[in-house]
């Protein structure tokens, strides 16, 4: 039987306990039965599912549900599943095995579905009726969404005038209130953690549950992104994962799973994790580049990489041990490496938002410097669709950017409506 653990003060909690953070405050994971699940042939249990066209097992969050925690009730959208894209163009320049795991092909266009199914499927159970989430856009996409499923009140509070419109219409048409404040990410995540401080659990129906990564039931959603690499890989660990870190959710996630994986047996050895940060939001690069002495937030991040345009991301510690378990790193990209990693993501026909090209950034900057080895097989994470954000990519295109090279860009051409005019473009 799973249980929550406090990573603070290692206080112990039920699953039914309700709580998102510990009385002292600190963050808690969810803690899996590692002997008893080991009696299980996973690999087996997890490979028959595949396929199937009913839930829970068509979902690529509750196919893998014995690593995650026994519920009777689940909210879900089929979400998961999501595609792994060789690339053998890059993997040629780059002279690795390059594959990238396209999230932005959930339900709503990201990763964050993955946890939204598990957290509030968890708080649903509890009888929560009132769902809350600080957001840059992508969690109140997801949020609304997945609220809307289950008849459930969904409330966003976001940054007046600091995310993409793009992300905004989902919340919006998706019915959630969507609540505006001065201020940037974190005032929004400061007041987010007070309303969760007031959480009742004998109460749940007056109480407001909380929806951001600092919720253990998320990263357990977000956990199954490793997982479905590995299947898709049959159940052979790449060399390297390398991803966007914003709130760091993710980046704890993935080190949990990947710890999980390996004491079960599923993988023979640990791929190491690279966490990508924009230079202009890179809090936990500069925590890892000090050696780990002292964690300092940023007071105003900026970057185009709006999802991850983060200055005080609340998994930090969670993130910390996940790079220190795989023998990972943090590393920094500018706007100009973001930016073309993505027009290159994009021409390559798979497209993705700003954030989710650090990942390729970061492969080519670490390429370069010798850290990821020739031919190691490596995979990039891919957070969000292209259509996330698409006035950062038809400003890019259109030279529009300020500070930004677009030395890919693609501009339209004005031609004559002639046969002539349209054949001299192809020679």
């Amino acid at each position: 039987m799973q249980k929550l653990s406090c990573i603070a003060c290692g206080k112990k909690f039920e699953i039914g306990e309700n709580r998102v953070v510990c009385e002292c405050g600190g963050l808690l994971d969810v803690i899996q039965p590692i002997e008893e699940l080991k009696k299980l042939d996973l690999k087996k249990v997890f490979d028959e599912r595949l396929g199937s066209c009913e839930l829970p097992n068509a979902s690529g969050v509750w196919r893998y549900r014995e690593l995650l925690f026994d519920t009777k009730k689940i909210i879900s959208r089929y979400e998961g599943n999501t595609r792994l894209y060789p690339s053998e163009k890059l993997s040629a320049e780059l002279g690795v095995e390059l594959f990238f795991k396209h999230e932005g092909e959930n339900p709503t266009g990201s990763f964050k579905d993955r946890g939204m199914t598990t957290a509030l499927t968890i708080g649903y159970a509890a009888g929560c009726q009132n769902f809350v989430c600080a957001s840059t856009g992508n969690t109140s996409a997801s949020l609304a969404s997945y609220c809307s499923v289950g008849s459930l009140n969904g409330i966003v509070i976001i940054p007046n005038g600091k995310i993409a419109l793009g992300k905004l219409s989902q919340a919006l048409a998706f019915g959630a209130k969507v609540l505006q404040i001065d201020g940037n990410f974190d005032v929004a995540m400061e007041l987010v953690n007070k309303l969760g401080e007031k959480f009742d659990p004998e109460s749940p129906t007056d109480s407001v549950y909380v929806l951001n990564s600092v919720n253990p039931f998320r990263i357990e959603g977000q956990k199954t992104i490793i997982f479905e690499i590995l299947q898709q890989l049959n159940w052979n660990a790449p060399d390297w994962i390398i991803l966007p870190a914003g709130n760091l959710g993710n980046t704890s996630a993935f080190g949990k799973a990947i710890s999980e994986a390996f004491k079960l047996g599923l993988i023979e050895r640990k791929p190491r994790i690279a966490a990508v940060q924009a230079v202009g939001a890179n809090p936990f690069f500069k925590y890892f580049d000090n050696g780990w002495e002292k964690f300092e937030a940023m007071k105003n991040p900026e970057t185009i990489a709006t999802a991850i345009k983060i200055g005080n991301p609340q998994s930090f510690l969670r993130a910390r041990r996940a790079i220190e378990e795989t023998n990972g790193v943090v590393l920094e990209v500018s706007e100009n490496e973001i930016m073309d990693a993505k027009a290159t993501i994009d021409a390559a026909g798979i497209g993705c938002e700003p954030a989710s090209a650090c990942s390729l950034a970061g492969i080519r900057q670490l390429a370069k410097n010798g850290v990821i080895q020739k031919n190691e097989r490596v995979v990039g994470i891919l957070t969000g669709h292209l259509l996330k954000d698409p006035d950062a990519t038809i400003n890019y295109h259109a030279g529009e950017l300020a500070g930004i090279d677009s030395a890919r860009a693609n501009q339209p051409q004005q031609i004559e409506a002639s046969v002539k005019a349209f054949l001299a473009t192809i020679k």
